[in-house]
């Protein structure tokens, strides 16, 4: 009998994740991360619920409880000091940075899909296994794993899970990759697990962004695109391309960021028709399905979490990045996210996108 460790969030997903494969036989055991640690500065609701929030030690609680109704062992891994070094960094780098990094991309390969795996073994959890609540899908084909998208189109969650490595693709399950959330929800609710009003964690965290960069503000101008003056900021990390509320400036036709100019310290606005791009081009490349890309080939990428993916011509440039040339212009693709490449269902590559036009 093939042993599992499923990373529990308390949540629903995971619950559901959890229950499925003890009853498809496996051995299963639960296991969740411990990030929050005590004495963190939080500037926010902690009612609202976030992957890193100072409520944790509820989550925790209400994972074992689940863990204990399906009789499974469950444990806790403190990796509190790894995730700050690691995906806290990184955060506070690309934010500072003028970039608008995705906590949750670095955290699934780096620590949820890498180091909780490694820590568990360390720790002498015995499992063959890993498996998420995630809804994505796994398939080998011509002695590689193949990472694909959820069936379920309004939960597919492949781009988040882009940068996982075929060692990390070959010990993993995802029970809920054919399934929809409905489905998934009726399974909870037939158990009793969650309230059927049960909500989502959605955020990365609840608080105020300035905790986890802890820089003290720092005022700025807002220019247009010809570099007039139109307002004030206190720190451009408050900002993201392609936002148009919250801006504090008022013009003729709604404004929006168009970047963020680091040296100068300054927000550049513009309006909608300034957030049009054609050319995305993305490094710190990870190759997903295939193992490179020779030629230019048409497929489709989507430059965000949310939305679907758009149809373009994929090439490798002459400096190593990945760059698509969209057939229909995208909206405000914003430097520290990833382009994530498709073939049909089937994620191809992915990297961090490095420069529009």
């Amino acid at each position: 009998m093939s042993k599992v460790l499923v990373g529990m969030s308390g949540g629903i997903d995971s619950s559901i994740a959890a229950y499925l494969l003890k009853k498809q036989g496996y051995e299963v055991s639960g296991v969740t991360m411990s990030l929050w640690k005590d004495g963190r500065v939080f500037h926010g609701d902690t009612t609202k619920d976030a992957c890193f929030s100072p409520n944790k030690k509820e989550e925790i609680e209400k994972a074992r409880s689940i863990c204990d109704r399906l009789g499974i062992e469950h444990h806790v891994l403190d990796i509190a000091d790894l995730y700050e070094s690691t995906v806290l960094k990184n955060f506070k780098d690309e934010y500072l940075g003028g970039r608008t990094p995705n906590p949750c991309i670095w955290c699934n390969q780096k620590i949820k899909f890498g180091a909780m795996v490694d820590y568990a073994k360390e720790a002498g959890i015995q499992f063959d296994y890993f498996a998420t609540g995630h809804y994505a899908r796994i398939e080998r084909e011509n002695d590689r794993y193949c990472l694909k998208r959820g069936m379920d189109p309004l939960k597919d969650q492949s781009y988040f899970l882009y940068r996982l490595s075929q060692r990390q693709l070959a010990r993993t399950l995802f029970p809920l990759g054919s399934m929809s959330k409905k489905q998934v929800r009726e399974i909870d609710v037939e158990l009793g697990f969650h309230p059927e009003d049960q909500g989502e964690s959605q955020d990365f965290y609840s608080g105020s962004y300035a905790d986890l960069l802890e820089v003290e503000p720092t005022p700025g101008d807002i220019v247009d695109m010809q570099g007039k003056v139109l307002g004030r900021h206190n720190g451009i990390w408050n900002y993201t391309i392609g936002q148009r509320k919250g801006l504090g400036v008022s013009a003729p036709k709604p404004l929006y960021v168009i970047s963020l100019d680091v040296p100068g310290n300054r927000v550049v606005v513009g309006y909608e028709e300034n957030t049009i791009n054609t050319v995305v081009r993305a490094a710190n490349l990870n190759w997903v399905s295939i193992e490179d890309l020779p030629s230019t080939i048409h497929a489709s990428a989507k430059i965000r979490s949310t939305g679907i993916p758009v149809a373009c011509q994929v090439s490798i440039d002459s400096q190593d990045r990945l760059c698509a040339v969209f057939d229909v212009p995208v909206k405000a693709a914003t430097p520290g996210q990833s382009l994530v490449v498709y073939d049909n269902d089937k994620v191809l590559v992915g990297g961090i996108i490095e420069s529009v036009d």
